[in-house]
């Protein structure tokens, strides 16, 4: 399996998917601050990834504190987790994330420094291992909508690299294949960083899972010549009527499958839904730097002072998703009764 983020030594271990795919490197993490720094730059990406990440920082944050009082841990441990929170806005995992462990911290903290510590380092690691666990109920759930020699369509990356392995949309791709079913892949190149290209069909190369990449303006022509049978894509924040959040470009292929007539599917954990907001036009999305534009593998592509606009994700409304993959069952419209089910802990 793909180890995407561990927790080793008291450090926090990423596999660093700025050098993927030429190169498979690790960088540790001492600090939280640490952790907070390579979510920004994106040595760890991904929104389960980056919730994993974040109670994993957390807990780096209480091994620093020493022996304070309770009110003086407690405000520094509410420091630590504004910090991160402000890491990345779109996510909703990271804010999931940091509202356990603080759930997590109200029932330990009159206990000694030393055993909050040790409590918040437990609460981590099951947040770690239940990811792994739910993107393989998202991976059986969804792969019932696969059929044997499907051609899927996926944008950026929602694989292990994204999560804490195994993978939302990669994860139903992986599913189907441990099912005998001879899927095709179509990977898009997802510009600026190139997610799909450098990422994501890096993974489907270890699984052996038959690929084909393609430039991300060519999705429109494959459909329309009857080569994409499903599209599967992740989420990094769902809003309580469905509208979803996910990597620049999703909403345009959004609008080509309803052109098509092809299924357009979203595979993400019940903990991306953000049911504090009623439509997805409040989703907040991240602006990021203008070189991820101007500037490919190191090249320069555009002339200095080119005016940059740089969103990082589009959110698709809820109309134009067939179904929300989950771990707790396949979410069909109204989307907002299925979400308030799900929300509650029920299976679908």
């Amino acid at each position: 399996m793909i180890k995407t983020i561990s927790w080793k030594n008291n450090k926090v271990v990423f596999l660093d998917q700025r050098a993927l795919p030429t190169a498979e490197k690790y960088v540790a993490c001492e600090s939280y601050k640490q952790v907070i720094t390579a979510i920004k730059n994106l040595t760890v990406r991904g929104a389960p990834a980056i919730g994993v990440a974040a109670a994993f920082a957390v807990a780096l944050g209480a091994l620093k504190l020493g022996d304070l009082t309770p009110d003086k841990f407690r405000k520094k441990f509410l420091s630590i987790c504004d910090e991160i929170n402000r890491a990345r806005p779109t996510a909703r995992s990271l804010a999931w994330a940091l509202e356990r462990m603080k759930r997590r911290f109200a029932l330990v903290r009159y206990l000694p420094p030393r055993k909050i510590t040790m409590a918040l380092i437990n609460e981590a690691k099951r947040i770690y291992i239940e990811d792994i666990a739910i993107n393989r109920r998202i991976g059986k759930n969804g792969a019932r909508l696969i059929a044997r020699h499907d051609n899927i369509l996926t944008h950026c990356n929602a694989g292990a690299l994204a999560t804490a392995g195994y993978g939302t949309a990669l994860g139903v791709m992986r599913a189907a294949k441990a099912q005998g079913k001879s899927i095709q892949v179509y990977v898009d190149e997802t510009r600026p960083v190139l997610q799909g290209a450098r990422l994501t069909a890096w993974e489907l190369k270890k699984e052996k899972i038959p690929f084909t990449l393609i430039t991300d303006n060519m999705a429109g022509f494959l459909m329309s010549q009857g080569k994409i049978d499903k599209i599967i894509v992740g989420a990094d924040r769902i809003a309580a009527n469905g509208d979803t959040a996910n990597k620049i470009g999703t909403y345009s292929l959004a609008i080509l499958a309803k052109e098509h007539g092809i299924p357009f599917y979203v595979a993400a954990p019940v903990s991306t839904i953000d049911v504090s907001l009623k439509t997805g036009k409040a989703i907040p999305i991240e602006e990021r730097d203008a070189a991820e534009v101007t500037i490919c593998s190191g090249k320069r592509i555009a002339p200095r002072g080119t005016k940059v606009y740089n969103p990082a994700f589009d959110v698709t409304p809820a109309k134009l998703i067939t179904a929300i993959i989950t771990e707790r069952g396949i979410l069909r419209k109204p989307y907002a009764t299925a979400i308030k089910r799900v929300h509650k802990g029920v299976s679908i």
